[in-house]
């Protein structure tokens, strides 16, 4: 069978070769005029879902150096007030022991019992250090201060459960410090012991078995101190980790929806020279009919 080829064939045919070149070259200068590979997800349904799923860990990854930075920032603090109330227990151990001295005289005691008083006073100002107006000793708890003072007993007003961060995919980190462990509660509390130590050096009784106390404290708060140093080095260790990852989840990102802008232009250039020859080419095949010379 002999298929017949019209004019309006040849017509019809030249006309959707010619739309598919155009639909072709417009699809090029729409990846030059957005910069990127995927403009709508029938562009590449694979690439889509590894885009979106490059997003969204790249999302999880920008929320963990977030809460990296908070967690430093706590840490930080936490380490200083730990720094300055070993520096106040050493120079308290000093007026024990300069206290204990056969010779010291009441007024000197005196004198050496109201400079604990003011290390005591110190020592509360570091138990009750805040960090974006949290106390670093109070745990979960919203209370202003970690230890209160109320005639003369010292009470721990904090919480037990500390403050986490999730740093990765990993288990979250503790951002705080125990205040009951690291000062001690009520009568056990270091800032009780300060109180009888200045009490006894000013009745003149001897202050010899305070220093036991002092050490054992002293240990207690490095112990604790030390804890809190692996924590933070965990932490900074994971800020590392978190910025090698930023940089490799967005080489991921660009190598899925980034092109290659010279080689679109070159090929857009080529389409736009296909597309005029397409047109040179059609006008050539499609001569007059017999119905353009009647009109």
């Amino acid at each position: 069978m002999i298929t017949r080829t019209t004019n309006q064939t040849l017509a019809r045919n030249a006309q959707q070769n010619l739309q598919a070149t155009m639909s072709r070259m417009a699809k090029l200068q729409e990846q030059v005029s957005t910069s990127t590979a995927i403009t709508r997800p029938s562009d590449n349904p694979a690439g889509t879902a590894d885009a979106l799923q490059v997003r969204a860990e790249i999302r999880a990854n920008t929320q963990y150096s977030s809460n990296i930075s908070d967690a430093d920032g706590w840490l930080t603090t936490v380490d200083s007030a730990m720094n300055n109330t070993t520096d106040l227990l050493r120079r308290i151990k000093d007026l024990a022991l300069r206290g204990a001295s056969a010779g010291l005289s009441p007024a000197n005691k005196d004198a050496v019992a109201a400079e604990l008083d003011g290390l005591k006073q110190d020592l509360l100002k570091e138990a009750n250090t805040t960090f974006a107006g949290r106390s670093v000793f109070a745990g979960t708890s919203d209370a202003k201060a970690a230890v209160a003072v109320e005639n003369g007993e010292y009470t721990f007003s904090g919480s037990s459960t500390g403050v986490l961060r999730r740093i990765d995919g990993g288990t979250p980190v503790r951002v705080d410090a125990d205040g009951a462990a690291v000062f001690g509660t009520g009568a056990n509390s270091v800032f009780a012991l300060v109180d009888t130590l200045a009490a006894d050096l000013r009745s003149g009784a001897d202050v010899t078995g305070h220093l036991a106390s002092i050490d054992a404290r002293a240990n207690t708060i490095l112990s604790r101190h030390t804890e809190i140093g692996i924590r933070h080095a965990s932490v900074l260790k994971a800020r590392d980790t978190n910025l090698d990852q930023t940089v490799s989840l967005e080489a991921r990102r660009s190598g899925i929806e980034d092109l290659d802008t010279a080689q679109v232009i070159l090929d857009l250039k080529l389409q736009e020279v296909a597309y005029q020859t397409a047109l040179s080419v059609t006008a050539r095949s499609l001569q007059p009919t017999l119905m353009d010379f009647l009109r």
